[in-house]
């Protein structure tokens, strides 16, 4: 019985921090209800149209000396599910990382395909965010680029438990524990920016931290997730409007 309350409660933080939760009203990436039209779908979304949205070209962003990020995650990858926009990964109780004097725990992270923040004009095959929460509920996430190139050892095993069918979440079972340091690169060098969450409803206010050294994953592995998610999973770049870049 508690372990089936505490998978339930690992479903639940999967689901209020998702960035790209089911919503009331259905959104996707194309066709009438396509990044163009979220904020007019519901008053929900209207956050959609606004001015400080993400994802962003990173270009021309000023040297602030940002300090190394305090990263600790000692859990492990505990469930995984296919919500019809994304593969996302719920992780144990314990992980975080330390924004501004504040402590974010790790609530998930999931993929999207091609990029959706790009470098200096560049996008990428794949990109994969690690969504974290303070106390408050507010939101701080890690972006972290897939260039094509060796085989993921760790996203390998995560695909060998993919749901190919939507909302039947899954507990992973691996060999070995799969924890999130797995998913960053060795050099952590970063940019920083203020945005929103990617997908409806769009809120403000994240802290958005985006490793400048990609990983690599296999042509194979992206096209699995392109295959289970059977058309692209990125928004549009958003327009900076004034904000500033550092790093």
């Amino acid at each position: 019985m508690l372990k089936k309350m505490g998978f339930l409660m690992t479903l639940i933080g999967c689901n209020v921090y998702s960035m790209a939760a089911d919503q009331t009203t259905s959104w996707s990436y194309h066709g009438n209800s396509a990044p163009e039209y979220w904020g007019i779908l519901a008053p929900e979304y209207a956050t959609c149209n606004g001015y400080n949205q993400t994802p962003i070209n990173i270009t021309g962003s000023i040297d602030a000396q940002l300090p190394n990020l305090n990263i600790d995650y000692p859990s492990h990858a505990h469930t995984i599910i296919n919500n019809g926009h994304t593969i996302q990964i719920a992780y144990t109780d314990g992980s975080s990382i330390e924004v501004d004097g504040e402590r974010f725990a790790l609530k998930q992270m999931h993929f999207h395909t091609p990029s959706e923040n790009h470098i200096e004009g560049q996008s990428f095959p794949m990109e994969l965010h690690l969504v974290h929460a303070n106390a408050a509920g507010a939101l701080a996430v890690i972006g972290v680029m897939f260039e094509y190139g060796q085989a993921h050892p760790q996203l390998k095993q995560l695909w060998q438990n993919m749901p190919k069918t939507k909302n039947q979440p899954k507990v992973i079972h691996t060999p070995n524990p799969i924890i999130a340091t797995e998913f960053l690169p060795k050099k952590q060098d970063y940019y920083r920016f203020s945005g929103s969450l990617t997908t409806p409803p769009c809120s403000e206010g994240v802290r958005w931290l985006v490793m400048k050294q990609p990983l690599q994953a296999s042509k194979d592995q992206i096209q699995q997730f392109d295959e289970v998610m059977g058309t692209h999973t990125n928004r549009p770049l958003q327009n900076l409007n004034g904000r500033m870049i550092v790093h």
